[in-house]
Protein backbone atom coordinates (compact mmCIF):
# COMPACT_ATOMS: atom_id res chain seq x y z
CA UNK A 1 0.00 0.00 0.00
CA UNK A 2 2.88 2.22 0.96
CA UNK A 3 4.16 1.69 -2.72
CA UNK A 4 0.87 3.01 -3.95
CA UNK A 5 1.36 6.73 -1.94
CA UNK A 6 5.17 6.87 -3.61
CA UNK A 7 3.75 6.19 -6.94
CA UNK A 8 0.77 8.71 -6.54
CA UNK A 9 3.77 11.40 -4.96
CA UNK A 10 5.67 10.46 -7.90
CA UNK A 11 3.30 10.79 -10.40
CA UNK A 12 2.25 14.00 -8.84
CA UNK A 13 5.34 15.61 -8.65
CA UNK A 14 6.31 14.49 -12.48
CA UNK A 15 2.95 15.96 -13.34
CA UNK A 16 3.66 19.06 -11.49
CA UNK A 17 7.09 19.86 -13.50
CA UNK A 18 5.43 19.63 -16.63
CA UNK A 19 3.29 22.25 -15.98
CA UNK A 20 5.55 24.26 -14.14
CA UNK A 21 7.99 23.98 -17.47
CA UNK A 22 4.60 25.18 -19.24
CA UNK A 23 3.91 28.27 -17.04
CA UNK A 24 7.81 28.73 -17.42
CA UNK A 25 8.07 28.96 -21.07
CA UNK A 26 4.82 30.37 -21.78
CA UNK A 27 3.77 32.80 -18.47
CA UNK A 28 7.71 33.92 -17.46
CA UNK A 29 9.64 34.05 -20.35
CA UNK A 30 8.58 37.77 -20.60
CA UNK A 31 8.46 38.22 -17.38
CA UNK A 32 11.71 37.13 -16.02
CA UNK A 33 15.30 37.88 -16.97
CA UNK A 34 16.76 34.88 -19.19
CA UNK A 35 18.89 34.03 -16.39
CA UNK A 36 16.31 33.47 -13.88
CA UNK A 37 14.00 31.53 -16.57
CA UNK A 38 17.37 29.44 -16.64
CA UNK A 39 17.21 28.78 -13.20
CA UNK A 40 13.60 27.99 -12.94
CA UNK A 41 14.18 25.54 -15.70
CA UNK A 42 16.84 24.15 -14.05
CA UNK A 43 14.48 23.26 -11.12
CA UNK A 44 11.77 21.83 -13.18
CA UNK A 45 14.17 19.47 -14.62
CA UNK A 46 15.77 18.12 -11.82
CA UNK A 47 11.88 18.20 -10.40
CA UNK A 48 10.82 15.90 -13.43
CA UNK A 49 14.19 13.49 -13.07
CA UNK A 50 13.48 12.72 -9.66
CA UNK A 51 9.75 12.38 -9.87
CA UNK A 52 10.26 9.44 -12.23
CA UNK A 53 12.89 7.97 -9.91
CA UNK A 54 10.61 7.98 -7.28
CA UNK A 55 7.50 6.71 -10.18
CA UNK A 56 10.25 3.94 -10.66
CA UNK A 57 10.83 3.15 -7.06
CA UNK A 58 7.56 2.56 -5.87
CA UNK A 59 7.27 0.25 -9.24
CA UNK A 60 10.08 -1.94 -8.46
CA UNK A 61 9.32 -2.51 -4.94
CA UNK A 62 5.61 -3.11 -5.88
CA UNK A 63 6.53 -5.46 -8.38
CA UNK A 64 9.20 -7.02 -6.58
CA UNK A 65 6.74 -7.75 -3.75
CA UNK A 66 8.97 -6.03 -1.66
CA UNK A 67 7.77 -4.83 1.95
CA UNK A 68 8.65 -1.62 2.91
CA UNK A 69 7.90 1.35 5.67
CA UNK A 70 8.33 4.49 5.67
CA UNK A 71 11.43 4.63 7.80
CA UNK A 72 13.48 1.76 6.22
CA UNK A 73 16.38 1.74 3.92
CA UNK A 74 13.13 1.70 0.89
CA UNK A 75 11.48 4.67 2.66
CA UNK A 76 13.96 6.65 3.43
CA UNK A 77 15.30 6.44 0.15
CA UNK A 78 11.78 7.50 -1.83
CA UNK A 79 11.76 10.27 1.40
CA UNK A 80 14.90 11.63 0.60
CA UNK A 81 14.23 12.20 -3.64
CA UNK A 82 11.45 13.89 -2.48
CA UNK A 83 13.07 16.04 -0.17
CA UNK A 84 15.86 16.60 -2.75
CA UNK A 85 12.54 17.86 -5.24
CA UNK A 86 11.45 20.17 -1.64
CA UNK A 87 14.93 21.64 -1.16
CA UNK A 88 16.65 22.07 -4.47
CA UNK A 89 13.75 22.88 -6.98
CA UNK A 90 11.81 24.72 -4.61
CA UNK A 91 14.59 26.77 -3.54
CA UNK A 92 15.78 27.71 -7.82
CA UNK A 93 11.65 28.50 -8.67
CA UNK A 94 11.60 30.34 -5.28
CA UNK A 95 15.41 32.42 -6.22
CA UNK A 96 14.06 32.79 -10.02
CA UNK A 97 10.97 34.14 -9.20
CA UNK A 98 12.50 37.39 -6.54
CA UNK A 99 12.50 35.20 -3.41
CA UNK A 100 15.19 36.18 -0.40
CA UNK A 101 18.57 35.49 -1.08
CA UNK A 102 18.40 33.14 2.07
CA UNK A 103 17.16 30.28 -0.51
CA UNK A 104 20.62 29.79 -2.05
CA UNK A 105 21.99 28.07 0.79
CA UNK A 106 19.52 25.77 1.03
CA UNK A 107 19.67 24.23 -2.90
CA UNK A 108 22.81 22.82 -2.04
CA UNK A 109 21.06 20.42 0.38
CA UNK A 110 18.96 19.20 -2.04
CA UNK A 111 21.35 18.31 -4.06
CA UNK A 112 22.99 16.67 -1.26
CA UNK A 113 19.96 14.57 -0.65
CA UNK A 114 19.85 13.56 -4.67
CA UNK A 115 23.35 12.14 -4.50
CA UNK A 116 23.06 10.38 -1.34
CA UNK A 117 19.66 9.11 -2.48
CA UNK A 118 21.20 8.05 -5.67
CA UNK A 119 23.72 5.94 -3.50
CA UNK A 120 21.07 4.50 -1.29
CA UNK A 121 19.50 3.57 -4.72
CA UNK A 122 22.72 1.65 -5.18
CA UNK A 123 23.00 0.21 -1.98
CA UNK A 124 19.58 -1.13 -2.04
CA UNK A 125 19.94 -2.70 -5.48
CA UNK A 126 22.73 -5.06 -4.14
CA UNK A 127 21.02 -5.73 -0.63
CA UNK A 128 17.45 -7.02 -2.32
Amino acid sequence: MLANVYLAIGAICSGLAVVLGAFGAHALKSRISPSDLEVFQTGVHYQLIHGLAICLLAIWYKSANLQFGALDAFGINLLMFLFGIVFFSGSLYALSLGGPRWFGPITPIGGLLFILAWGLLAYNAFRV
